[in-house]
């Protein structure tokens, strides 16, 4: 087996306990509790789903990327909140209700919208619509609906699979950022002479600080939620969606592997920063 091989491996594994582990944790209630917001949902939707996208394509037009890292930056501009998003809510002190709604929203929008949007904004894309969506529908929200699943009829179980579960994605996360460096250290150097990082955190800022700003009646609490969501990449469903991608350009692959420091450094600033506003 060689070390693709298990990066793979490790990425799956990744993906199934770290989301898992997400609907183990949070409560269906206050998931659905936060959804009943129409105004919270209409702007995750809008901020994920338009704004987000059309940001990446500015960003295109505006920086001279490559061809494949252009195609990346839209790629990851269509997968909102990062594994990871639940403990930089909790840092920043934000509505967890709130959060656990925004989780479920954003994967289920993951899954239905990246394979529909893809093929249309990215130039040369060669994919069908099912195989970005099987995959997905599998290895993102099917784990969650089970955890969620499990909390709803076995809590008392779901309590304790739920540290198992996460320090399993902990360590595989781990893996899969190590043999990243190993397999892939070469491309990632080769980034660094380009603009990709530039754009990267482009991206990311602009977006957390107008969904942090134009919160349209939100309070502070839930506006921290959305901006965190919209800062952070959900980087392991996005691995799911490149494998799935027939003859990817490897500066696709180059922007993917960025995302995860870069996504990391920007959230937690803004952590910090929110936990401050949180009074």
């Amino acid at each position: 087996m060689d070390l693709e091989t298990i990066f793979k491996i490790s990425v799956f594994i990744t993906t199934v306990t770290l989301l898992g582990s997400m609907g183990l944790e949070n409560k269906l209630k206050d998931s659905l509790e936060a959804l009943r917001n129409i105004r919270f949902v209409a702007l995750t939707l809008i901020w994920g789903w338009v704004v987000g996208p059309a940001l990446a394509y500015l960003i295109t037009r505006i920086i001279p990327l490559s061809e494949g890292h252009a195609a990346g930056l839209l790629l990851i501009s269509l997968a909102p909140a990062a594994p990871f998003y639940p403990v930089v809510v909790r840092r920043a002190r934000g509505d967890t209700a709130y959060a656990a709604g925004f989780i479920l929203l954003a994967t289920v929008g993951t899954v239905v919208l990246l394979p529909i949007m893809a093929p249309l904004i990215i130039k040369g894309l060669i994919v069908t619509v099912w195989a970005l969506t099987k995959p997905l529908l599998i290895t993102v929200l099917l784990p969650l609906i089970v955890g969620l699943a499990i909390k709803v009829y076995k809590e008392k179980l779901a309590d304790k699979l739920f540290p198992i579960f996460k320090k399993a994605g902990n360590i595989f996360i781990l893996i899969v950022v190590a043999l990243t460096f190993v397999i892939y250290w070469r491309e990632m150097v080769d980034a660094l002479g380009s603009f990709a990082i530039g754009a990267l955190l482009l991206f990311f800022i602009v977006l957390a600080v107008l969904s942090y700003k134009i919160g349209l009646g939100l309070k502070q609490q839930q506006r921290s939620v959305m901006s965190l969501g919209m800062c952070t990449r959900n980087i392991a469903g996005v691995f799911v969606a490149y494998f799935g991608i027939v003859n990817p350009d490897p500066g696709i692959f180059v922007i993917v592997v960025l995302v995860m420091p870069v996504t990391i450094i920007v959230a937690l600033i803004a952590s910090r920063s929110f936990s401050k506003r949180a009074g």
